[in-house]
């Protein structure tokens, strides 16, 4: 029968696929990191442009502008050139911002080195990407680093200097450069190309060594941009950014998110702490704060947090893992932060691919995570065919476009495992596109639980049980079972540690409203999640340290 035959005959039209292509009536931005900054230092040069509130330091954008430019002076006087590597081993502080921009202006390529990095992880970092400078703390909670640099500095015969924040090493550093001209880095600068490497971030892989995602000015600029943009950025905002500086959340969806609007960085304290971010928010009047779920579930629960006056606020970004819903609700009326942004994305996408809007309902923006940005590409597809799924249909989510990183460090066959020969990147998430367009991601495929051939997704499980009048969090897995493959972990922290609930209450609780398959056979209680440093939940190790007498 033909086309016209079976269309007549009442054949439903096929299912929508599950693909979307973000549109916008803003171009995307065709220039380097130091050109956007000179752009904001021209418009607002009297504004916030960095606030650091432990030490009570600020710069206005010109005073920004001058010490970046100071320093990447003293960079190239030191032998830096354009893609040199440069470590930044440290944690929150203002020279960490300094030494993003100040690379920039020159063509050198920032590392990203996770303060939690010990010898060995630090070690492999610095020869993987050839760094040639090191930037570190001196000491932070018991850790040294400049013991730790010294140590490791001489199984690195390409690393040629190490300079301490805060000792004579950093101002021996600035000050290197003052013979150089005024025009010395527009010369620099004039001969970079926004497509060239300026940023290089290790992936935290649960097996073997990390990977280095290196990233574009164009990369990151434009996610800054337009996750900035998405939330209304303008030269009146003030962003508080607990997050890590080292992770994409800190560095672009922060950090550039806020200077190419002309917005303020608002540092509250070197590492996170619940208490020193709602201080920050009151004393600067910060009008966007940034965390991952864990962050601001602390940051409810301070015994004294009525006692904030957090009305400031009105925007903000969660991110880094799933968001239970009565903390969103709590987010939104509690710390009025009414416009809260979910974004989703990963390191290798610069980061961020979908984001709810401004004008979203609750619905929305605590049951998915977002729609597509613009100028990028994102479809669920078949994890083993590769077929892009019908709307409505679980699948592993991939996105294309300018956000894709240039590739890993150095490692063209594991780049090639993670972009195909489309450019489109595999992020390994499973995630269901609905009718509207809009992302809810259902766990990873290798989280994804398979109990005797059912596929159970914990999120989902996570979310009902949130709604326990025991449980403060929980986190699901599944752990080998002889009878049905895998079965169901649920670890909780209870809200009382006195009065945990028992596995029969949990049992009880879901009993008529999860299916039975869905009902978790085992329970741990715990004070805490096994956590990396930007606060996601370490899930290998909680099926690591489990057996079934608990």
């Amino acid at each position: 029968m033909n086309d016209a035959g079976d269309i007549a005959a009442g054949v439903p039209a096929p299912a929508e696929p599950s693909y979307a292509h973000g549109t916008g009536s803003t171009p995307l931005l065709g220039e380097t990191v130091g050109r956007n900054l000179d752009r904001s230092i021209a418009a607002h040069p009297d504004r916030d442009a960095l606030v650091d509130v432990s030490s009570g330091r600020r710069w206005t954008y010109a005073g920004f502008g001058a010490a970046v430019g100071e320093l990447a002076r003293g960079l190239a006087a030191s032998g830096v050139c354009k893609g040199d590597r440069v470590g930044i081993w440290a944690l929150n502080c203002p020279e960490w911002v300094m030494v993003q921009y100040a690379t920039a202006r020159l063509g050198a390529i920032m590392v990203n080195i996770n303060p939690a990095y010990r010898l060995h992880e630090l070690e492999f970092v610095l020869n993987q990407a050839g760094v040639r400078l090191l930037i570190a703390s001196t000491e932070h909670r018991g850790s040294d680093y400049r013991a730790m640099a010294a140590e490791v500095r001489g199984a690195c015969p390409g690393l040629r200097q190490v300079v301490h924040i805060g000792d004579p090493s950093w101002d021996a550093l600035v000050a290197a450069g003052a013979d150089l001209d005024d025009g010395f880095l527009a010369r620099a600068e004039a001969g970079l190309s926004c497509d060239e490497p300026v940023n290089i971030q290790y992936t935290s892989g649960t097996t073997g060594f990390p990977k280095g995602a290196t990233l574009s000015h164009h990369n990151i600029l434009n996610n800054g941009y337009f996750v900035g943009d998405t939330v209304g950025y303008t030269e009146q905002d003030r962003v508080c950014l607990p997050v890590p500086f080292y992770h994409c959340f800190g560095m672009v969806m922060g950090n550039l998110g806020a200077t190419s609007h002309g917005s303020c960085i608002v540092i509250p304290a070197p590492s996170f702490d619940p208490a020193a971010t709602l201080r920050a928010v009151q004393q600067e009047r910060c009008t966007s704060l940034y965390g991952v779920p864990t962050m601001f579930i602390a940051e409810l629960g301070l015994p004294d947090f009525a006692s904030y006056d957090l009305t400031s606020l009105r925007t903000g970004i969660m991110a880094g893992s799933p968001c239970p819903v009565e903390v969103m609700k709590r987010v939104m009326s509690e710390m009025h932060m009414a416009e809260v942004s979910i974004c989703y994305g990963m390191t290798e996408t610069s980061p961020v691919s979908t984001q709810t809007r401004r004008d979203d309902d609750l619905e929305h923006r605590t049951e998915t995570v977002g729609r597509v940005l613009p100028h990028i590409e994102v479809k669920v597809v078949d994890p083993v065919e590769g077929i892009t799924v019908p709307r409505g249909t679980a699948g592993e989510l991939c996105t294309r476009g300018y956000s894709v990183m240039l590739g890993y460090w150095d490692e063209p066959e594991r780049t090639a495992e993670a972009v195909d020969a489309g450019r489109w990147m595999h992020t390994g998430d499973l995630a269901v596109m609905r009718d509207d367009g809009y992302l809810a991601v259902v766990g990873r495929i290798k989280d994804m639980i398979i109990r005797g051939g059912e596929n159970v997704y914990p999120r989902e499980i996570e979310e009902f049980l949130y709604t326990h009048p025991k449980v403060s969090d929980v986190q699901v897995v599944g752990v080998p079972d002889e009878r049905y493959g895998e079965e169901i972990l649920a670890c909780v922290i209870p809200r009382d540690p006195a009065d945990p609930p028992t596995l029969e209450e949990i049992a009880a609780f879901c009993a008529g409203r999860l299916a039975h398959f869905k009902v978790p056979r085992h329970l741990r209680i715990l004070d805490a999640f096994p956590m990396t440093v930007s606060g996601k939940v370490r899930k290998v190790e909680l099926r690591d340290g489990f057996s079934p007498a608990g």
